[in-house]
């Protein structure tokens, strides 16, 4: 998005994408949303298009576990995996078949592993793969009143 608008504005565009990124809730985001597009559709129409065309995917991670965000709205972990087995096979070049070159990728994301840090509210796993509906990074629990209704 920052490579459809001129370098002197990408600083203050990056802030008010960090605001869409680290609102508390769902609501704060939508806003932070609706004034970037107001602020910035005038001059910048294919930007704004960017953002809101993806909007649905970039506040999906309202939809887990508070203590998962940090995880979500981040692809360093799959970028810094990948960079140590990009550094490694860059530097055997011509010597790999294709099964010694999986099982190399294999021992070094496992070697990478041991230093991964642990996520965050690993304990709300369950719930999330029960399909378990969370609202704001709260689970959302229905009451047999609620059913009824």
């Amino acid at each position: 998005m920052l490579n459809k608008v001129p370098k002197s504005v990408q600083p203050n565009m990056k802030a008010n994408l960090r605001e869409v990124r680290d609102a508390p809730d769902r609501a704060t985001a939508e806003a932070a949303i609706t004034v970037f597009v107001d602020k910035y559709d005038a001059k910048y129409p294919k930007a704004v298009e960017c953002l809101t065309k993806d909007r649905e995917a970039l506040l999906t991670f309202f939809d887990f576990p508070a203590e998962h965000w940090d995880h979500l709205r981040t692809s360093n972990p799959i970028e810094s995996v990948f960079a140590t087995v990009r550094h490694r096979t860059v530097r055997t070049k011509g010597s790999l078949s294709h099964r010694t070159a999986r099982l190399m990728v294999f021992k070094l994301v496992m070697a990478a592993a041991k230093s991964w840090r642990r996520l965050k509210g690993e304990n709300q796993l369950p719930m999330v793969v029960e399909g378990i509906k969370f609202a704001d990074g709260v689970a959302v629990t229905t009451t047999p009143d609620q059913h009824a209704a």
